[in-house]
This record gives structure tokens, sequence and C-alpha cells, in this order.
């Protein structure tokens, strides 16, 4: 398998030397669309630095489906939970969008870690960042509409697969943003019909992002925000 640039932003962020001895310790993979990266409880056997894919964070409670509480891209690592000295995984993980990231095994990636201080800076930021993110979320479930939290949800996917068209069903976004079909259907009809995205049978277009970015909730421009300014 080629190797993927290092254009995952964590990695870019290390000076050279951390870099270099970080990628020492990386292996490249292919994130395939729908596979599971990892379950509540389980013991956490790599962490990953997406470079073009990106994976869901999702919560479940009581049996239900879930409910996406975050997503992790070209901006951050799944696997923060080794940082902290953590063995287990705290959410599901899904990969949301295919494409290429760097591998490390959990234990060697403890002990690069431990001897890199330049990791350990980032990483302690983007934790914050993604603490951040995961409140928010909460906080959007219960107080935002259906309509804002889909344009919300679409921006944040576009920034990750880095393209203006992607792949996604109604019975996915359904179960991401936590509601039934139907209101997913609505509100995915009114950006339609308002000219900011074009969706037919599960290929989706954004066509005009500023007026996607006036449309989202609050939440999206407070993510960008955290991450601008911490990282």
């Amino acid at each position: 398998m080629p190797l993927p640039a290092a254009e995952n932003h964590l990695i870019e962020l290390l000076s050279r030397s951390d870099r270099q001895s970080l990628l020492a310790i990386c292996e490249p993979v292919q994130l395939v669309l729908a596979e599971v990266m990892c379950e509540p409880g389980e013991p956490t056997r790599h962490v990953y630095f997406p470079v073009d894919g990106f994976i869901s964070l999702i919560a479940r409670i009581d049996g239900h489906p879930g409910l996406e509480v975050g997503m992790v891209g070209r901006e951050g690592m799944l696997g923060t939970q080794v940082a902290l000295g953590v063995a287990t995984t705290p959410l599901h993980a899904v990969v949301q969008g295919p494409g290429a990231a760097w591998r490390i095994a959990a234990p060697d990636f403890q002990r690069e870690l431990a001897r890199n201080a330049g990791l350990q800076r980032g990483l302690h930021r983007y934790i914050h960042v993604l603490m951040s993110q995961l409140a928010d979320s909460a906080a959007c479930l219960r107080f935002h509409l259906i309509g804002p939290r889909l344009a919300r949800w679409l921006l944040m996917s576009q920034d990750r697969a880095h393209s203006d068209s992607f792949r996604v069903t109604q019975e996915f976004l359904a179960y991401m943003l936590g509601v039934r079909r139907v209101g997913i259907t609505e509100a995915a009809g009114a950006l339609q019909r308002d000219g900011l995205i074009q969706y037919s049978r599960g290929d989706l277009k954004v066509l005009d992002r500023p007026g996607l970015e006036a449309m989202a909730c609050a939440c999206y421009a407070a993510d960008k925000r955290a991450y601008a300014e911490l990282l």
C-alpha cells in the first residue's frame, strides 16, 4: 500500500524531528466506509491519525442505536484516551468517510508520547477541543432544531471529506442526528428547495456553502473557533 502524505494536522504541527519520530512507528491503512473502529469498553489496540478519511464518534444508551457526538478527521486523532492513560474505548466509532490514515499500536504510541514533548502539547490542546465538541453536541441536541443541526452536520462532513460531494443516506443521517427519518426528509428537502444542497438517492452535493453556514446552528462556528484558537 502506498504511503499517504503526512497531511494529518496534528502531525503537521510537530517539529520536523518530532514528526519523523512519530511517523517512524506509523503504518498506512485504509479506512473503509461503515467499518467499526472500536466499541465501548474494549481494549484500545491502535490509535489512528486520519489523512483523508473521517470517523463518527457515537454514544449508545440502553440499547438504542446511538447518537453521533463528535467527528474525527484530518484535524485530529482517534484514541485520545490512550494519551490519558486509559486502556479502554469510551465510545462506538465507525468510519463515515473512507480514506487513508496512519495507524499506531497503542503500546508503541504510549512509548512515543512519553518521549515526544511536541506530541504531548498538541494532543493536550486537541483533547480540550474534542471535549468542547462533545459538550456542544449535547447542548445542540437539546436546544437546536433539526434543520440547523443538519446544516452543521453537513458542513462538518464536507470539511473532513474535502469535497463538495459525498454519499450519505437518510437512514444514516437520522441515525447520526438521533431523529426520525421523516424529520431528515423534511429538513433536507428545505435545504434543497433553498438551493443550498442537491440530494438524490444518497448522493449529496453542497451547492451554496455560505448559505449553508448561515443556516447552521452556532455550534458549527464555535467548533471552528475553538480549533483555530488552540491548534
